[in-house]
């Protein structure tokens, strides 16, 4: 009856919108179906007594002795859908979690969050900043707490006009990372995994953005400080699955994964105080002076809205990791289909050069009419999500999802992973086709893909993060054919507590 309730959505779904007060009515009728004990018609709610779900001895051996924990978003297909359907519970000791794989369960759960919704209260990171005496950062905090930071942040990352504002900063950026990949070539343009070096090029980017002022991610030797910070983001997000995997108490039994994560947190939080008070003590000196202060980047904005420094210090530093994973991942991901798609490459190119009608280096304002380029983003994301679960707690009350009772604080977990590859949702799933998103006459469900998360809790640096990212492809194709790696290797995704390549991607970089 699942199946059937999600072949009646998309059928409807595609008819346009005169059809949506019905699309809603048999979305009901389908949904109260496929609860519904046999021979009855009234609606039956079920308790999470009777939701499907593997033994605890069965979810432990598949996370470490299978390496789950590297594969968990394949396990939300294979070993979550296939075996239980759209929904599923699993316990962990005595943390019981329920899995949410439909996008259509995903939007009943966002639309229930509340005011103040969080992510998690389970997260090893709130434990270091208490165990540290640091302050929580909009990745880490909740409440009221959370949305004041959200709604001071807001004003500079979610307006379009005022992120518009900083293209000529990352065009700067951009600018070193075209030189960067011109000096990183081997014979044939080959350059060895680009990851590598978009994770330079996005840590560059938002420092940019954070601090006006440049790090040195891509000179041609890159300061000891600033790959010590990178590595320490690597680790951290690695020691993050099995520090928030191991019961607090097991910590002190084998010390040394938690011992390894707070050292990373420890030389991050260092790193970015290091360049807030940097600047900081530039603007004193220049007040000293009697020179007028002023400036764009986010770190000045937060010092200027009286925020305890610990404040500004924690969400710097959330916010420098981050944006560098989404651009890395996002870059590489994005010219690795692009190799191997030499067509869409192709219209992609004239899609720019058109619009650039001779220029060499984009703006913002360009973009909004570069649609094949957004696509291209889009698609990307659906088939590489770099959150590829995101988890929600509802603590002021207990919800109904999918016919289930879910008691508050319940820890659901939401497999976009699982819902942006469903072939109920999309034809050939697992393909890179970026004109899916441009046929007018064909609609997704809107949460089936949402990799920078809905609502309150969506990603605040989506719209820099998307910019910087535009920016870059852009150049890249105005400068470079793209072509993949001579040796033809096949790379595949693997979960890091985001999800990154699972081996170097390398690609050729051939002049234009």
């Amino acid at each position: 009856m699942i199946s059937l309730r999600r072949m009646l959505q998309q059928a409807l779904r595609v008819s346009g919108r005169s059809a949506f007060p019905l699309v809603k009515w048999m979305e009901r009728w389908a949904e109260g179906a496929a609860v519904a004990p046999e021979g009855t018609k009234q609606q039956t709610v079920k308790t999470l007594d009777e939701m499907p779900g593997p033994s605890v001895a069965s979810f432990v051996w598949d996370l470490f002795a299978k390496r789950g924990l590297s594969r968990l978003h394949e396990l939300q297909v294979g070993w979550g859908v296939q075996r239980y359907g759209p929904m599923w519970k699993a316990s962990f000791g005595p943390i019981l979690t329920v899995h949410v794989a439909d996008p259509e369960l995903i939007q009943q759960v966002l639309r229930q969050e509340g005011q103040h919704p969080m992510r998690s209260d389970l997260s090893s990171w709130k434990d270091y900043r208490k165990l540290r005496g640091h302050h929580c950062g909009l990745l880490t905090s909740e409440g009221e707490e959370w949305q004041a930071v959200r709604s001071l942040l807001g004003r500079h990352m979610l307006r379009p006009k005022a992120v518009e504002a900083y293209d000529k900063t990352l065009n700067s950026v951009v600018s070193d990372l075209i030189a960067k990949l011109r000096h990183s070539s081997r014979p044939q343009g080959l350059v060895t995994d680009v990851a590598s070096e978009f994770y330079r090029f996005g840590l560059e980017g938002i420092s940019s953005v954070l601090f006006e002022s440049r790090i040195g991610c891509l000179d041609p030797v890159v300061p000891e400080e600033t790959e010590r910070f990178i590595q320490s983001i690597n680790t951290m997000f690695v020691m993050t699955l099995l520090t928030m995997a191991m019961p607090s108490w097991l910590h002190q039994l084998v010390p040394k994964p938690w011992n390894i994560f707070c050292q990373c947190w420890d030389y991050m939080f260092d790193f970015a105080k290091g360049h807030i008070d940097q600047r900081m003590k530039a603007e004193a000196d220049k007040v000293a002076r009697g020179e007028k202060v002023e400036g764009r980047y986010l770190t000045y904005y937060l010092s200027q809205t009286g925020l305890p420094m610990k404040t500004v210090y924690s969400n710097v530093t959330e916010l420098l990791l981050a944006g560098v994973d989404t651009i890395s991942s996002t870059m590489s991901w994005s010219l690795y289909e692009l190799s191997r798609h030499p067509g869409v490459q192709a219209s992609l190119r004239d899609e720019v050069l058109n619009v650039m009608e001779g220029r060499r280096i984009p703006e913002a304002a360009d973009v909004a009419r570069m649609p094949l380029l957004k696509a291209t983003v889009k698609e990307v994301l659906r088939l590489y999500p770099v959150i590829p679960a995101n988890a929600r707690v509802i603590p002021e009350r207990d919800i109904q999802v999918g016919g289930y009772l879910i008691p508050k604080n319940t820890l659901i977990t939401l497999c976009h992973f699982a819902t942006s590859r469903d072939p109920a949702v999309f034809s050939n799933p697992d393909e890179f086709q970026p004109q899916r998103w441009l046929k007018k006459d064909h609609t997704h469900h809107p949460y089936a893909s949402v990799p920078f998360g809905v609502g309150k809790r969506s990603c605040i640096g989506r719209r820099i993060a998307e910019l910087e990212l535009y920016l870059a492809l852009s150049r890249i194709l105005i400068e470079f054919d793209i072509k993949p790696d001579p040796e033809g290797v096949s790379v595949k995704p693997m979960t890091r507590t985001l999800l990154v390549p699972e081996n170097t991607i390398s690609l050729q970089f051939n002049e234009r």
